[in-house]
């Protein structure tokens, strides 16, 4: 939830990024800002809350705020009059899914509500698998599995490839806006952090599609090590509007603070 938000704000002035860079970047930049990932992210939470729809709620909040950097095949969906699954493996999927982690207290839940999270827009199995890995990690995560034991379950039931470290990935690392190019790297910079803050640094460092690295491993990195550095939360305060505060507000007194 607030992991994937600060992900997605300090990555996002780094998208595109050609190549890997230093890890000791300035966190707050004057010009860094929210996407498609956090105001999505907020839509599944709404949803979840209100006990509406995925579609609805997806749909009203990106037409709120268009130019969020929405995905080619997404902006003609959240345009169309009779709104149908386009097939994408594409990471939105992935990216949205992290309230899903926090609101149900069965793997089996988790992975199902991810399914159905993710195949109003991205129905192909990839597109659910992606949406599935991020929503299973988050879930133990918080329920206090460590991390060895949630990265063999992910890698085990979703064949991602979960053992090369960072070092081996950074060299010639590109950009790739699909599930499979962008969930186990942001799983593996979690699993070489050592608190949230480190997570973010080390997904976003990559380059190419920075703020949803930032966003998925942000996400789960939250899950995990439960602190949340005031620095990165007054970033947040001052980027999101008001309403994403209070869906937020919301979401975290029903399902995180129980």
């Amino acid at each position: 939830m607030l992991g994937a938000a600060a992900g997605d704000i300090i990555g996002s002035i780094y998208e595109g990024a050609t190549q890997p860079f230093n890890e000791d970047f300035p966190l707050a930049a004057w010009n860094s800002h929210f996407t498609d990932d956090t105001v999505l992210t907020v839509a599944v939470a709404d949803a979840i809350l209100t006990g509406g729809d995925y579609q609805s709620a997806l749909i009203r909040y990106a037409r709120r705020y268009p130019d969020a950097g929405y995905g080619g095949g997404f902006r003609k969906w959240m345009r169309s009059d009779d709104p149908r699954p386009y097939n994408s493996f594409g990471n939105g999927s992935a990216m949205r899914v992290s309230p899903i982690g926090w609101a149900f207290d069965t793997a089996a839940d988790v992975l199902a509500e991810a399914e159905r999270s993710a195949a109003v827009t991205h129905n192909h199995p990839e597109g659910i698998k992606g949406a599935q890995a991020v929503a299973l990690a988050i879930f133990y995560a918080r329920t206090g599995i460590e991390k060895s034991a949630i990265l063999r379950e992910i890698q085990d039931r979703f064949g991602y490839r979960l053992d090369e470290p960072l070092a081996i990935l950074r060299p010639g690392f590109q950009f790739d806006v699909t599930c499979q190019g962008t969930v186990p790297p942001a799983l593996i910079a979690f699993n070489e952090s050592d608190s949230l803050e480190s997570a973010i640094r080390k997904a976003v460092s990559l380059g190419g599609d920075a703020d949803t690295l930032g966003a998925i491993c942000g996400s789960v990195a939250e899950a995990y090590y439960r602190r949340f550095p005031g620095e990165i939360l007054e970033i947040i305060k001052k980027k999101l509007p008001d309403e994403f505060l209070e869906v937020f507000r919301a979401f975290y007194q029903r399902f995180v603070q129980r």
